[in-house]
């Protein structure tokens, strides 16, 4: 019989928890270690939606990439949205569980698949803490393109979100070299890998960060941006997570939620 504990301890080998970043709170969140799986949900978020969905499907665990309770919370009364969502597991005997910035750091994470689905030679992380592994991705294209061309490739690659594709540089730029960074990646743009590639694709660019990445590129060199939604960056991971716990938990059904729980919903092109 395989157990919420056995599948604590299987995702605590793939992706160890003391690679967290200090401010991350991944891990087990709730549910009685001793219980029985037989099914396990994959899902980025943990969310109303995603919550109906592991019930529906008698999963025993709701495996995310987000932790739910990210900062102290003081209630998880059903009267807020997360304790709605735990209250909603617990009765519906489904633990939940994340595994967020050691999930990012490792060989296959969150950057190294993106990466690895746009054919990326030689990758190394951008900010390396061991060999092969560290935040984000840069490596070499199979062949140069242009930044236009690789945009709509990425389109192509990512689940289809309300905000698209966004990108600052030219249409034709040569693009030889690529950095990448699942999730919100505005925190690398003055990495010297970073200012390196000809392009960086990441999620959540905030408007001063990147207006001050674009304008310093101007003056000494560095590259262009592609921001992606960082829903849809992470969701790609998901089939090489539920592979290796497959790996490792044979016997158990592991799903991969199809659901899009990026917060958005339509845009209005001016």
């Amino acid at each position: 019989m395989t157990t919420v504990a056995d599948v604590s301890a299987a995702a605590e080998t793939l992706w160890p928890l003391d690679g967290a970043e200090a401010w991350d709170a991944p891990g087990l969140l709730s549910g009685d270690p001793a219980a029985e799986v037989t099914r396990i949900l994959l899902a980025v978020d943990a969310v109303a939606e995603t919550v109906d969905e592991a019930v529906a499907l008698d999963a025993q665990v709701l495996l995310v990439h987000h932790p739910l309770l990210m900062r102290g919370v003081t209630t998880v009364a059903e009267s807020t949205a997360k304790g709605a969502l735990l209250a909603r597991l617990i009765r519906g005997g489904c633990a939940l569980y994340s595994a967020h910035t050691n999930a990012d750091i490792v060989a296959t994470g969150t950057s190294a698949r993106l990466a690895s689905l746009l054919g990326l030679t030689d990758a190394l992380p951008i900010v390396e803490t061991a060999p092969g592994i560290g935040l984000g991705r840069v490596g070499a294209l199979p062949e140069p393109t242009t930044l236009g061309a690789l945009a709509r490739r990425l389109a192509g690659i990512l689940p289809p979100t309300a905000t698209g594709v966004r990108v600052a540089g030219e249409f034709d730029r040569a693009i030889t070299r690529v950095a990448v960074c699942g999730g919100a990646g505005d925190s690398l743009l003055g990495e010297s890998a970073v200012r390196s590639a000809d392009v960086y694709v990441t999620a959540d660019l905030r408007h001063h960060p990147a207006s001050e990445a674009v304008e310093t590129a101007r003056v000494t060199g560095g590259p262009a941006l592609i921001d992606v939604s960082h829903w849809a960056s992470e969701w790609l991971w998901l089939e090489t997570a539920a592979d290796e716990l497959r790996s490792a938990l044979p016997g158990v059904e592991v799903v991969v939620s199809e659901l899009r729980t990026d917060p958005w919903d339509f845009v209005v092109v001016q």
